[in-house]
């Protein structure tokens, strides 16, 4: 049998257990900051070859693990990874992004989309997983991670990233019909995937719905929130236990509504107050985040003091320490080790 002292940290403060620290992981902690992924990198300039290698990706999301021993290690990918799955090619390009060409623009296209087969089309992720669980053991739980419906359709539809998302909105006021055919079929693949990434191995799984933030609150509530909904119903009618993350840039306007997704945990960024964001979500649901990665760039004591400040005010139950965003590419290293180390050194018996 396993004992509360052999699930991972993160995984107990995921489900709300009573633990004695907050566990800690960074979004993008596997990346271009470090000099070992950039030496990856140079090796393999492709990206779809580093996140679809299995040997490679699971080198590249070991890399934080040995440096700096966080309680979470997560999949390498990318959340457009399943879309070619569903017959939605994509390539991305250095420095450049997610190209899709032809963008899906038309019924005809989304009606010619298919279900989507994982054992098929991402038998990658299966042996990555497996692996991630071997090598990390109860030393950190493994996340995994998808796209959600809006986001995964804003990039589909605009054909790479955007400033605006004036062909998405656009879709969305003049030919709605079409959009939400297109987000349903997104959300029945996706809720597939996470399935997915359970059964090979996934103990967490964050649902990243970059874009929504772009949304006005009227329209978040008709094309991100109901897809959101979706994916959360169909995964938890087979895999209730694994907790759920989910993550808007941005999402200061539309916190409360994230907080109706069904999630367990909302992953808030640094533009909210953690005491306020916790306020607005209410105790049933726990909280992820939420320091300002540029904080990363300056003194330690600095990044310590924001630390303490953010776990003072997130509480000791249910909270998981992260930025508010990804760690950025010329982050020092010794600074995100302060930041691991400094975490890990957090009691909630001494932090008043």
């Amino acid at each position: 049998m396993v004992t509360a002292v052999e699930v991972p940290h993160l995984l107990r403060a995921a489900r709300g257990e009573a633990i004695d620290r907050p566990p800690v992981w960074m979004m993008r902690q596997a990346g271009r900051y470090m000099q070992a992924y950039r030496n990856l990198r140079d090796k393999y300039p492709s990206f779809r070859e580093r996140s679809e290698n299995p040997d490679i990706a699971i080198e590249i999301s070991l890399q934080p693990f040995r440096a700096f021993a966080p309680d979470g290690v997560i999949l390498f990918s990318d959340i457009l990874t399943p879309l070619p799955g569903i017959g939605i090619p994509f390539d991305i390009i250095e420095s450049h992004g997610p190209i899709i060409d032809p963008p899906i623009r038309s019924l005809e296209q989304i009606n010619k989309l298919t279900p989507l087969d994982p054992e098929t089309s991402l038998p990658f992720i299966r042996q990555i997983l497996q692996t991630l669980r071997r090598e990390v053991g109860n030393k950190a739980a493994v996340l995994g991670f998808v796209g959600a419906p809006w986001t995964l359709a804003a990039y589909a539809i605009e054909g790479k990233s955007s400033k605006d998302y004036s062909v998405i909105k656009g879709m969305a006021f003049s030919e709605p019909e079409i959009l939400h055919k297109l987000l349903g079929k997104i959300a029945e693949a996706i809720a597939v995937y996470v399935r997915y990434q359970i059964d090979c191995g996934a103990q967490v799984i964050q649902m990243f719905d970059s874009w929504a933030g772009q949304l006005s609150p009227q329209d978040f509530d008709t094309f991100a929130l109901p897809y959101q909904q979706r994916v959360v119903e169909l995964v938890k009618q087979t895999h209730p236990d694994t907790p759920l993350i989910l993550y808007i840039s941005g999402s200061a306007g539309v916190l409360e509504r994230m907080g109706k997704s069904g999630v367990d945990i909302i992953s808030v960024d640094w533009t909210v107050d953690m005491a306020e964001a916790r306020a607005r979500l209410g105790k049933n649901i726990g909280v992820q985040g939420n320091m300002d990665p540029c904080v990363l760039f300056g003194s330690q004591s600095l990044i310590k003091e924001r630390l303490e400040d953010t776990v003072r005010k997130a509480g000791n139950v249910g909270h998981i320490l992260n930025l508010g965003h990804g760690v950025l590419p010329k982050t020092p290293e010794e600074n995100v080790r302060f930041f691991f180390e400094t975490a890990k050194q957090i009691s909630y018996a001494k932090l008043r």
